[in-house]
């Protein structure tokens, strides 16, 4: 029989529910069953496309083309499994499919309902996510906090869906312990009313991880399970560590799997974590090299503070390449506006860089400052590599500086300019028409071809998965609308700029680079090998990018 792990959080958000939601999937896949993860998102948004990442952090793009939550990373760098659209709901897109059946009369005159109709659309895709992964079950994470409007309903099904399956579902809460410093103690009372509020909606937690700063004690388990309603062996302590990827093993540490097994009678084995223990053994060891990294991009700032969740994957596929390189990586924070402002031989972080990344961008805010950056990386022979925008914007940089076009320009921000390098498609232009901005990109994975001899075959070819040595195929995740402008391909070519990838069905220029006697390391790529980056196995872009950030250090 099909089962199903409920993960929810309380007291606030940010606690790690999609990283311990992915780290129980990664134990159970570890013992032989088939699992899958679905992500409960609670916005009205139909997907994650359309919200400015410094609202919500990186929209996780996948090989079907889904916009998803970050989460969704989270889940297949843990697992090395691809998601797409039957792990990811959210809230508009459930409201959405709903009203479109009433309005084909599909309910057959039914007044229709939050219950149980837009429950039963959450069922329902559960359940679908089941059939089409082919799994035994489901970790299902509800977003939001316990207690929020806006998550009640994914909760209601959640209760719903373990009356009608007695003994095939339970829930984990995962909930925090803080330590006041003018206290000096661990306080349980939060999580205590975190349970109560998840009690008051007809669920009782089955297990309890709790996230701290430090591991909690005997004192502290027995207090919550005192008041919680739980045994204390099932009052799981999750503590802060320097990698998220050591959770599953703390977990294990403390027998969740077999609490796990024995809750839903499944049949226990010890985790084969060998790889996963491998790579966390190797965090840990010291690395003999350290460089600088800058990433000028135009999504760091909120009010007075810097967030990084706006490039999550970005970082994650440089921590994945810094412990594959065995380096240590400081990155930089670079506000292409601070650029643009104020120059880039002005900023003080750029100075004795050991590489530079432009990363994904839109529209032209700070722009100037990332092409100033790009030709920078060029004329300092300093290794560049630039990622989708970023792409774009090496491509501007050479234009202006090596083929003097000094009106070069993506049509993107200046639609009259003499030379658009850059160019809106002509199918993206109806979609741009209709302000259809929402799933209407070129997205998930796009084939390319890539041509022998290039910085691109050389990089692919090192790697075993990653490109077809006999026909130079290759795949890409992309999320972007405008593209280089063929019409200026010889002029580029001409000039020193290698096309080195195409796309294989419409011929568009998917890569380029400088030659290796021209410039250490000066790459661009349309599509986002960042999204397909994992602990243990790094994309090899970054890898061979960090490579040659290290030199001859």
């Amino acid at each position: 029989m099909q089962k199903y792990i409920f993960v929810s959080g309380g007291i606030i958000s940010g606690l790690g529910k999609g990283i311990t939601s992915a780290s129980i999937a990664l134990l159970l896949q570890s013992i032989g069953v088939k699992v899958t993860l679905v992500k409960c998102e609670n916005y009205l948004n139909v997907d994650a496309g359309t919200i400015n990442p410094i609202e919500h952090g990186d929209p996780f793009l996948c090989e079907d083309g889904l916009e998803a939550d970050m989460d969704i990373g989270t889940y297949e760098k843990f697992l090395s499994v691809d998601m797409g659209h039957p792990n990811f709901m959210t809230m508009g897109a459930i409201y959405q499919t709903v009203i479109e059946k009433e309005r084909r009369f599909e309910y057959e005159g039914e007044d229709v309902q939050e219950v149980v109709h837009i429950t039963g659309e959450i069922i329902k895709r559960i359940n679908n996510a089941l059939e089409e992964t082919k799994s035994e079950i489901a970790v299902i994470e509800l977003g939001g906090t316990a207690g929020e409007y806006q998550n009640i309903l994914y909760y209601e099904a959640s209760r719903m869906l373990a009356f009608k399956n007695p003994g095939q579902v339970i829930h984990i809460h995962v909930s925090y312990i803080p330590t006041p410093k003018h206290l000096g103690e661990p306080k349980t009372k939060p999580v205590q009313l975190s349970v109560r509020t998840v009690n008051s909606m007809g669920i009782q937690p089955d297990l309890l991880v709790v996230r701290s700063e430090t591991p909690i004690d005997t004192r502290r388990k027995e207090r919550l399970a005192l008041f919680c309603n739980v045994n204390a062996e099932d009052v799981i302590s999750s503590y802060d560590v320097e990698s998220v990827y050591e959770v599953p093993l703390i977990l294990e540490k403390q027998d969740i799997t077999k609490r796990i097994c024995k809750k839903l009678k499944l049949t226990y084995k010890i985790p084969k974590l060998t790889g996963w223990t491998k790579m966390i053994k190797e965090l840990h060891t010291p690395r003999g090299k350290k460089i600088r990294i800058a990433i000028v991009g135009k999504y760091f700032k909120t009010g007075d503070y810097k967030l990084k969740d706006s490039y999550a994957a970005l970082f994650d596929a440089i921590d994945h390449a810094s412990l594959f390189n065995k380096v240590d990586i400081q990155v930089e924070w670079i506000s292409a506006e601070d650029v643009e402002k104020n120059g880039i031989e002005k900023i003080p972080e750029m100075q004795g860089i050991n590489g530079i990344i432009v990363p994904i961008g839109w529209g032209k805010r700070g722009i100037e400052g990332m092409i100033q950056t790009a030709s920078y990386a060029r004329r300092k022979k300093i290794p560049y590599l630039g990622l989708c925008y970023g792409m774009q914007i090496a491509v501007i940089a050479f234009a202006r500086d090596i083929l003097n076009w000094k009106d070069a320009h993506t049509e993107e921000v200046k639609p009259k300019s003499g030379h658009q390098v850059i160019h809106l498609m002509p199918s993206q232009k109806d979609a741009i028409e209709r302000r259809a901005y929402g799933g209407t990109m070129r997205l998930g994975a796009w084939e390319a071809i890539v041509q022998k001899g290039t910085r691109a075959w050389d990089i692919y070819d090192k790697y075993n998965g990653f490109i077809n040595k006999k026909t130079g195929l290759t795949s890409e995740r992309h999320r972007h609308r405008y593209e280089f402008n063929d019409e200026y391909a010889s002029d580029f070519e001409k000039a020193g700029l290698i096309i080195s990838a195409r796309s294989k069905v419409e011929n568009l220029a998917e890569i380029i680079e400088l030659a290796k006697k021209t410039h250490p390391f000066y790459f661009g790529t349309q599509g986002h090998p960042e999204y397909k980056s994992r602990p243990l196995s790094p994309h090899p872009i970054f890898v061979e990018f960090i490579t040659s950030c290290v030199g001859d250090r």
